[in-house]
């Protein structure tokens, strides 16, 4: 076997970087990339431009105008072939994607662009499950190939419809588009008709974990058919059954949601929470409930971040808002006192993610062994800062921090763009760089928690790195996730940004992806962005039922319309129209609306503002 001398081979890469200088004579563009490299690339005859483009929206090419944009300060995006030149390798660019028309400007940032994008993902997912008819979801699948086709797999998993039903919802919220809130309210009636168990011995609500409706029959999986959680009953599962209902009652109010959420509730309180030591445990067994159960495997007996820390983005800081109940608060508030106490380790950058029901660290369980899913550390960050508006706390506020200004180094590709997947906690004797525990392809979900989590920091502290952080999250999402020809997102893209379409991966619909981390990706950056970075006010629809919002005396039919848990004092409600007139019974500092008594649905719009210095 021979093997190549250093330097003695040529490949193709992806450059994201700024630029530092421009010679238009010989066609050099030196760029400087987020760790401070520096990358040189000649400009070919046989290369093209073109702007950042949202999803629906026509490729625009910048060629002809190279020597106007190639101004210092202005990011973009350069792919190329590396030659083998004098012991080093020079770069040959073939195409280029700016970010915007001038030094400094995000075409992302533009008002309307997450509110366009979310909505071309409702009618991909609707067109895809439902067609252009009407919204039945006996038609559902979970499995989606790469154009929204459907596959031969006629299990509907509870949590997938749940994910769909968030995402209709929440396009629905910042669009006010009526076909979106129906495919959530049905989507989340034929879950309480389908999935649903009512315990009344116990006095708790259970989720399956989907139906079998081939041929025209419908048998009930009541426990997970996945292979982690196979023949067992995950935490994770009965809390992201939540996570479309809980997002449709913020909308209309619906009380029967309301019960089926208690229920639920009362079942993580029941066999899931540990009483004894703090935390959820991550599964319990079928029969008996148990979470100590010898039939549960390497799952007896322990806890993890789903189990832990997934209540919070997935239902319960929307329920939070949506209620304004003081339970909500506590539990959130136990839950993130538990992940500030247990889940940092001195001896990585990353946090520690599974553990034993004493909360000693177990770092042998299944795939994960000792390794780091790059997101949830973000993900951690992100919602330690939404905690800051519920509870703050300064352990939340130096842990969240302390990620963010950690993870750029370890978890991010500071050439490129973009952020991984999975690596090594700690580092080998010998060892500089984390190892990839699988490959270092990129994950939309994983994204979403990078530009949230900077968002939030930037929004919070005003610092400049976070900012940054966040727009070239953003950018890289924005450039190589966006399905231009298909529709959609991609599940993952190579290192470089393009699309990895094999196995699970090439598919739109899955046990893993539906529409909720796009669709919250859209939504909640929309929120900070507009409301906490750029100065934008917005404006969220909701549709309130007779008798919704029912609440104690002098609380009732109290609407409550902040978008997320936002620092107190920043956003105010300018105005309300109720059915299209204005409406005056508003609260602008709490952001609530007192609604008016009605026999029918209302329309509600509330037109949020950050409030000025």
């Amino acid at each position: 076997m021979t093997t190549s001398r250093a330097h003695d081979f040529t490949f193709s890469d992806t450059v994201a970087g700024y630029v530092t200088g421009f010679d238009p004579e010989r066609r050099l563009v030196d760029l400087r990339t987020s760790d401070g490299g520096a990358v040189r690339a000649t400009l070919t005859d046989a290369m093209s431009a073109e702007f950042l483009r949202n999803l629906g929206d026509p490729y625009v090419d910048a060629s002809g105008h190279l020597d106007d944009l190639l101004t210092p300060g202005t990011q973009l995006f350069a792919y190329g072939i590396f030659y083998p030149e004098t012991g080093a390798h020079v770069m040959e660019a073939k195409r280029l994607v700016f970010l915007g028309r001038r030094a400094g400007e995000c075409n992302f940032e533009e008002p309307t662009w997450w509110v366009r994008q979310l909505d071309a993902l409702a009618r991909f997912y609707r067109r895809a499950q439902f067609g252009e008819g009407e919204i039945d979801y006996r038609d559902y699948r979970t499995m989606l190939r790469l154009g929204g086709d459907k596959t031969d797999t006629h299990v509907q998993e509870t949590d997938t419809i749940s994910r769909l039903v968030y995402g209709m919802a929440t396009a629905f919220m910042l669009t006010g588009e009526q076909d979106h809130l129906d495919a959530a309210e049905r989507g989340t009636e034929y879950l309480r008709d389908h999935m649903r168990f009512v315990d009344r011995d116990a006095d708790v609500v259970y989720w399956y974990h989907g139906i079998d409706v081939r041929g025209g029959a419908e048998r009930k999986l009541f426990t997970s058919e996945f292979g982690d959680d196979y023949h067992a009953i995950p935490m994770y599962e009965q809390i992201y059954a939540l996570v479309g209902p809980t997002q449709t009652y913020r909308i209309t109010g619906d009380p029967r949601i309301s019960s089926d959420i208690d229920g639920t509730l009362r079942l993580f309180e029941k066999f899931f929470r540990d009483h004894e030591r703090g935390g959820y445990f991550s599964h319990v067994d079928p029969i008996l409930l148990s979470p100590h159960h010898e039939s549960l495997g390497p799952n007896r007996s322990r806890k993890n971040w789903n189990s832990v820390g997934d209540h919070a983005p997935a239902y319960l800081i929307n329920l939070l808002l949506a209620t304004g109940d003081p339970r909500h608060a506590a539990m959130l508030e136990e839950t993130f006192d538990s992940i500030v106490e247990h889940f940092p380790d001195e001896g990585s950058p990353f946090v520690q993610e599974r553990f034993h029901a004493d909360w000693s660290p177990d770092r042998t369980w299944n795939w994960q062994q000792d390794g780091a899913v790059v997101g949830h550390n973000l993900k951690i960050a992100w919602n330690l800062m939404r905690m800051m508006a519920i509870t703050p706390k300064e352990d939340y506020r130096a842990l969240a921090e302390r990620i963010g200004r950690t993870m750029p180094d370890v978890g991010s590709d500071r050439r490129r763009g973009g952020w991984y997947d999975v690596v090594s906690r700690t580092l080998a004797e010998g060892e500089e760089h984390h190892r990839f525990v699988w490959h270092d392809r990129k994950a939309w979900w994983q994204q979403e928690q990078s530009i949230l989590a900077y968002l939030i920091l930037a929004g919070h502290t005003g610092d400049a790195d976070f900012h940054r952080h966040a727009r070239e999250a953003a950018a890289f999402y924005n450039a190589f996730f966006l399905d231009h020809d298909e529709g959609g997102v991609y599940f993952n893209v190579l290192a470089a940004g393009f699309p990895y379409l094999l196995g699970n991966e090439r598919l739109k619909g899955s046990h893993s992806m539906s529409m909720y981390h796009a669709s919250e990706l859209c939504f909640l950056s929309s929120v900070y962005t507009k409301l906490l970075i750029t100065g934008d006010p917005m404006t969220l629809w909701f549709r309130p039922r007779p008798g919704s919002f029912a609440g104690r005396p002098g609380e009732d039919r109290i609407l409550r319309v902040s978008p997320d848990a936002l620092p107190p004092g920043r956003v105010r409600l300018d105005w309300v129209e109720v059915d299209g007139r204005p409406y005056g019974a508003f609260d602008p500092q709490a952001m609530t609306v007192k609604l008016p008594e009605s026999d029918g649905d209302l329309t509600v719009a509330a037109h949020l503002a950050p409030v000025s210095d």
